[in-house]
């Protein structure tokens, strides 16, 4: 755990860049729910705080009052054990609070949150709840990202959330790295910070694998789509094939035909479909029949990690502003760390040896392990000190709204 002056330190560099994330913002953006899943940005901003005066305030500062009690009600996401919860897919319709009383509610909540990390009295016993809360900020980080952008796309003005630089580079030629497999280790094992999820480690049997070089780019799978791959049913698992017709997919989404050519909105508006650039929201489904038209498969998520393990953690992750995924920098094994987050074959389930955290803690990972897959390497929408090997994301396999694409593997 960091020291009580560190731990402060952190604490405001994470709040402070999710107030940043919302500069380009009008006030009307805040309130947009274009979809249950994706939550309004004002309720993100709301929720996060929630998280530090239930688990932190309410539980170890005797003194703090809440700003309104009802908030507790309002802003609670899915802890059963801690009490109701305002339902989800009706978050758009909370046009009170306002903007202006979430960021006092925010103010609020950080003013007793710095008198309790200044006063230094038993942050020890709290100090791991607050690591927890801001890697917990740091992941509606993303979300507030990925939600603004659903909400954002689905107006058919097609408005930009900020203007985006585009570097003009080539995508490095897609080859194959293979690995020998054996029996390795995966999962956390260090003192450093982890989710409960990635725990314990434990060693997994690998037969040998190929992994591609890189992400899957927009123009290969431009190629899926042309050579009609969502009108083949032999390449679709047969749920994915009952959504593909259901909802009419033909192509990721955000892709559209502008003038006979592919577009696709951005985070800066509708561009040109980037040939080069990892192609994004995909679902599960989709990176899974893309991988079997290429004669291939989608890597296990061990098989990941252990090709993962010990490679720095650089790539195009959120620093300072959101931005889109890029084409990669350099050859080799490459784009293992932001872009996109990376789908496995991999069912989200324990570990062998699993234990959740005690409490209403406890629900944050382990009730979701179920009709979710894997996914790996984190997204141009990933803070960077948020992001490791061991990192497990999930989504259900229909999801297409995150930053998510594909990475083939093949057995050796």
């Amino acid at each position: 755990m960091r020291e009580d002056s560190s731990l402060l330190e952190h604490y405001l560099d994470v709040r402070r860049a999710t107030e940043r994330l919302c500069e380009p913002l009008a006030v009307e953006d805040y309130c947009v729910q274009a979809m249950p899943e994706a939550s309004p940005a004002k309720w993100h901003l709301a929720h996060v705080s929630w998280f530090f005066e239930t688990f932190v305030l309410r539980a170890r500062a005797a003194d703090y009052r809440p700003l309104d009690p009802r908030y507790a009600v309002l802003f609670n996401s899915y802890y059963n054990g801690v009490g109701p919860q305002f339902e989800r897919p009706a978050r758009g319709t909370l046009s009170r609070p306002t903007v202006a009383d979430v960021f006092a509610y925010r103010a609020h909540v950080d003013k007793a949150m710095m008198a309790l990390l200044e006063d230094g009295n038993g942050v020890v016993t709290v100090g791991p709840v607050i690591e927890l809360g801001l890697h917990h900020e740091q992941q509606h980080q993303e979300l507030l990202v990925t939600d603004l952008k659903y909400n954002l796309g689905a107006n058919p003005l097609r408005p930009a959330y900020r203007t985006l630089a585009r570097p003009r580079r080539a995508a490095a030629p897609h080859t194959f790295v293979d690995f020998e497999g054996g029996v390795v280790e995966i999962g956390h094992g260090s003192a450093d910070f982890a989710f409960d999820n990635e725990r314990p480690r434990h060693r997994v049997a690998l037969a040998p694998y190929t992994l591609g070089s890189r992400l899957i780019t927009n123009a290969e799978y431009l190629e899926f789509v042309e050579a009609g791959g969502y009108r083949r049913p032999d390449l679709w698992l047969s749920d994915g094939w009952r959504t593909v017709r259901e909802r009419d997919w033909r192509a990721p989404l955000y892709w559209e035909r502008v003038d006979g050519a592919w577009h696709a909105y951005t985070l800066g508006g509708v561009a040109p479909l980037e040939a080069r650039a990892p192609v994004a929201h995909v679902s599960y489904y989709e990176a899974d029949a893309y991988a079997r038209w290429r004669h291939a498969r989608l890597p296990t998520e061990a098989e990941w990690e252990h090709a993962a393990a010990g490679q720095p953690v650089d790539g195009n992750l959120l620093d300072d502003a959101a931005d889109d995924p890029q084409p990669p920098t350099h050859t080799g094994l490459a784009q293992l760390f932001g872009d996109v987050w990376e789908w496995t074959a991999s069912a989200y389930l324990p570990y062998p040896g699993f234990r959740p955290l005690a409490g209403s803690l406890g629900e944050y990972n382990g009730k979701f392990m179920v009709n979710q897959m894997v996914l790996r390497g984190g997204s141009c929408a990933t803070p960077r000190s948020h992001i490791r090997a061991s990192y497990r994301n999930f989504f259900p396999p229909d999801a297409r709204w995150q930053f998510s694409g594909i990475r083939l593997a093949r057995d050796l």
